[in-house]
């Protein structure tokens, strides 16, 4: 459990898996095979829920996907003027994403700026033919005009609250909580 003021449960294991397996379902849907398609997450939680998607696209559907996993830490425009050390880890993207869909995923948007930084850490790579975003969790209070192609929830939310998104993979629970940030 976390130490936080929790304000309510968003979302449990069971309601996580299903909308684990809805975006996937509207990943395949959308999906018309004209590129080759790439599914990357984002460090930390990102990573997980990618896996997650790509277990039940690839339990439902034959569809070839290269996976990866990106650190944009180094992209992120607060970085510098952020007075906390950050964890940067290598990525894990061992081939072109040149002419490729390449769908983000991440666990939470808020202003933007995360997944602008993952953009802009692709683009640094190559040349996708389409890159398509995928959050589980649409928190509202966008700083910059970015939407998910895929949404998990929408949880409109006040700048003195956060999403805390847990997984077994890290945190041993998989659920979403709102909470009310200490001060």
């Amino acid at each position: 459990m976390i130490d936080d003021n929790i304000i309510y449960t968003i979302m449990d294991e069971g309601k996580l898996q299903k909308i684990i397996k809805r975006i996937a379902s509207e990943i395949i849907a959308d999906y018309k095979g004209a590129y080759k398609l790439v599914i990357v997450g984002l460090k930390t939680r990102g990573e997980f829920i990618a896996n997650r998607i790509i277990q039940e696209i690839r339990k439902n559907e034959d569809i070839d996907i290269e996976t990866g996993v990106l650190d944009a830490t180094l992209y992120r425009d607060d970085f510098r003027s952020n007075l906390k050390v950050p964890n940067i880890s290598i990525d894990d993207m061992p081939f072109t994403i040149d002419d490729k869909k390449i769908i983000l995923v991440d666990d939470v948007v808020f202003t933007g700026r995360s997944i602008l930084a993952a953009i802009n850490a692709l683009m640094d790579r190559g040349r996708p033919k389409v890159i398509q975003f995928a959050a589980l969790i649409d928190r509202g209070l966008r700083e910059l005009p970015i939407k998910p192609d895929y949404i998990g929830e929408v949880v409109k939310t006040l700048p003195s609250q956060e999403i805390r998104v847990r997984l077994s993979e890290v945190d041993k629970e998989d659920s979403v909580y709102l909470i009310e940030k200490k001060n």
